[in-house]
């Protein structure tokens, strides 16, 4: 895919739209990340998609072209944009009237085009535009609202829609109005109710440009979407700031989930894509050029300042826009002018690649405990053995004072490292969809693990613990089922096993790559971060490189007098986007093939999450797990985890280890003594933090810290 020629092709359609207009006590742009405010006049802008004649209805598009004017062309945008400059009547009204939309007085839209538009010009320039009306789209709206409705119900599970990168109080507008701008988006005149949120964050705005499009290539729609496919998208972030250099930016990614799942065509889309203020009303395409649907303003976590970007597919629009759009564009605008030869487009060679990602997909399962806390976890063998994180069980042994994190009276370690996804799922709201008739794993099969899971069991019900349900996901097929815990790691690393007690047909294990993956090579992340089980999606996929591999190294068992040492590696970190409730998830490889078991990201002290930086065991180390998993026969195999390791200890607490010749020069030293040496190395705030807690952690204690791993 050559996606210069992709963006190219797509600059013909992308546009930016900016609307000013009167605001004396500078209320117009409140709910809006960035803006612009001077001698009472706001302004705003967004991006938006320039319609080609092939995609427009015959005589609905003539009508209302006709009563705009003569040559004038279809723009859609969001009406977030133009809805603070609409009449009274018309911005109050939570549903879009049959009356003709009017702006107040003063107000005026400006749309910015490509040059290569119009004859004799290069550079980009400025049309003046009207606005038609507004649209609804029920489709999308209703998806969102039950995405929203669906994972409300604890303390962290709020939501907005908007940005958290730039406070609303930080405008040019007066001081003294900055209080009217400190609440969060949306919470300020209108009922902050699901319903509201969903439909404000979908409507759209169509606008009329007089501008003749003679020249303008035909396009084609997307005719079928899966997750993992590329994403382009064309946007003007930042657009009233500069113009020149904002202009149709270019921001590409991947689908990372539907909603409802299953429905890429007619819902909602879920983008791993970079978007900023200003992009919302971005055309987005495929690697093929053809149109995908209209990128809007995320939905946003409260409580982690974590964003969701939204893409309402075009199948939505055409389905609300009927008597104006073409949900598949005229046979005459198809092949003449438009298609593969017209890009140069060459055939597509990640069809396998792809084919092996979504089989992978497949591997991985939902898990939840006692109902109320979730995470990912991954299947290791057709007889249901489960790879997950040993947080989601034990959580207090990772800082978690229980399972949201309060603290208690046992003299546990504070809580600094939890991450708030455990949200309450409420009642029993699953259904089994499957209808394969279960079975139960062999019985020779719990000849050396069934000690272990009756002392396991016995041990997690005295600490309170209950039920653990593991979902498993075929295509979008679920099945609910009961699970033991066969071995938890009671050393450094963060893992965990459980077994299925029936399984439910035949499971697809996931296939692991024992290598050091190189840097810089593709990563995706495959887990249930953000929406629990009562939100009804399957896995999501997001995308990125693996952009570091931190080695330690183990003495070989040789004869030699001179111990052989090799290097192994220990952690991996990625950048593709982690999310709370990925715990327990894969990391693959473009073939498919798991390289590492997703543990924790990292966040601001403040709480802010930084999903990009996150934190992985690589295959290389799980090595006695899946070898354990080939018959579940010899659980010894798994005792080689829990043998203590200094240096991979220091490695997951982020803190540096002694070099080896400081480590020979101090042998007698006591290990506390080495620890408190090993502190007073420059670091981190948060090295330092974890230095002082590895040894005394009874004691809470309040520092000041930037950035802090949380785990998921």
């Amino acid at each position: 895919m050559d996606v210069s020629k992709v963006v190219s092709f797509s600059r013909n359609f992308a546009v930016l739209v900016k609307v000013e207009g009167p605001d004396p006590k500078g209320l117009k742009m409140r709910k809006h990340a960035f803006h612009q405010y001077h001698s009472g006049n706001a302004t705003l802008s967004a991006s938006g998609i320039l319609f080609p004649r092939n995609i427009l209805t015959g005589e609905a598009a003539a009508k209302v072209l006709f009563e705009a004017g003569q040559d004038m062309a279809l723009v859609l945008t969001v009406a977030s944009v133009v809805e603070p400059f609409l009449t009274l009547g018309h911005r109050t009204s939570s549903s879009i009237s049959q009356d003709p939309v009017k702006l107040i007085p003063g107000a005026r839209i400006e749309i910015m085009v490509e040059g290569q538009l119009k004859s004799g010009k290069e550079a980009p320039f400025w049309v003046p535009a009207q606005l038609l009306s507004l649209v609804d789209v029920p489709v999308s709206s209703a998806a969102l609202q039950s995405l929203i409705e669906a994972s409300s119900g604890s303390k962290d599970s709020g939501w907005d829609v908007g940005w958290s990168l730039v406070s609303a109080a930080n405008g040019s507008q007066p001081s003294t109005k900055i209080e009217h701008y400190s609440k969060p988006l949306m919470q300020l005149d209108e009922p902050l109710n699901a319903n509201f949120m969903s439909k404000s964050a979908t409507r759209m705005a169509l606008l009329g440009v007089p501008l003749s499009l003679l020249g303008q290539p035909n396009m084609n729609f997307a005719s079928s979407s899966s997750k993992g496919d590329t994403l382009v998208a064309l946007g003007s972030p930042f657009g009233i700031l500069s113009p020149v250099n904002f202009f149709n930016s270019v921001s590409t990614g991947s689908i990372a989930n539907c909603y409802p799942s299953g429905s890429l065509k007619k819902s909602l889309m879920i983008a791993d894509v970079r978007c900023l203020p200003g992009m919302e009303g971005a055309p987005v395409f495929d690697k093929n050029g053809h149109l995908i649907g209209i990128l809007i303003r995320p939905l946003r976590q409260k409580n982690s300042g974590v964003e969701i970007q939204l893409v309402v597919p075009w199948g939505a629009i055409t389905t609300a826009c009927r008597h104006l759009l073409l949900e598949e564009p005229s046979e005459a605008g198809k092949a003449s002018q438009w298609g593969s030869e017209a890009l140069n487009v060459k055939s597509d060679t990640s069809i396998p690649a792809q084919v092996a990602i979504e089989k992978a997909m497949e591997s991985v399962c939902l898990i939840t405990v006692n109902d109320g806390v979730w995470a990912s976890g991954i299947i290791l063998n057709e007889h249901g053995l489960i790879l997950t994180n040993a947080h989601l069980l034990e959580p207090w042994r990772y800082g978690k004072g229980g399972v949201y994190g309060e603290g208690n009276d046992a003299g546990l370690k504070p809580y600094v490292l939890g991450a708030d996804e455990f949200s309450s799922t409420g009642g029993k709201v699953w259904e089994q969809k499957s209808q394969t008739l279960p079975r139960k794993a062999p019985a020779n099969l719990y000849s050396s693990v069934g000690e272990n899971i009756r002392e396991y069991k016995h041990n997690f019900l005295q600490t309170g613990h209950r039920d653990i349900r593991v979902r498993l996901c075929h295509l979008d097929s679920w099945t609910w089922c009961t699970a033991n815990m066969v071995y938890i790691c009671k050393e450094q690393l963060d893992i965990a096993l459980l077994q299925l007690e029936y399984v439910p047909g035949k499971l697809q294990p996931i296939a692991a790559n024992f290598f050091s993956p190189p840097l810089g090579t593709t990563a995706h992340v495959v887990g249930h971060g953000l929406f629990g089980p009562r939100c009804g999606l399957s896995p999501s996929i997001c995308s990125g490189v693996v952009a570091k591999v931190v080695h330690a190294k183990r003495r070989l068992n040789t004869q030699s007098i001179s111990q052989e040492v090799a290097e192994f590696p220990a952690m991996l970190e990625t950048t593709a986007a982690v999310h709370p409730g990925g715990s327990g998830g894969a990391v693959l490889n473009s073939s498919g093939h798991m390289i590492g078991l997703v543990t924790s990201n990292a966040r601001h002290g403040a709480g802010t999450v930084i999903p990009h930086l996150n934190f992985s065991i690589p295959c290389a180390v799980l090595a006695p797990i899946f070898k354990f998993a080939e018959d579940m026969q010899n659980i010894e195999i798994l005792q080689t985890l829990d043998q203590p390791s200094e240096e991979l200890s220091s490695i997951w607490a982020l803190t540096p280890s002694l070099s080896p010749k400081t480590e020979q020069s101090l042998p007698n030293l006591p290990k506390l003594l080495k620890d408190d040496n090993n502190k007073q190395k420059k670091g981190s705030q948060f090295a330092k933090f974890i230095a002082e807690t590895q040894d005394m952690f009874v004691k809470p204690t309040k520092l000041s810290r930037d950035v802090i791993p949380s785990k998921l």
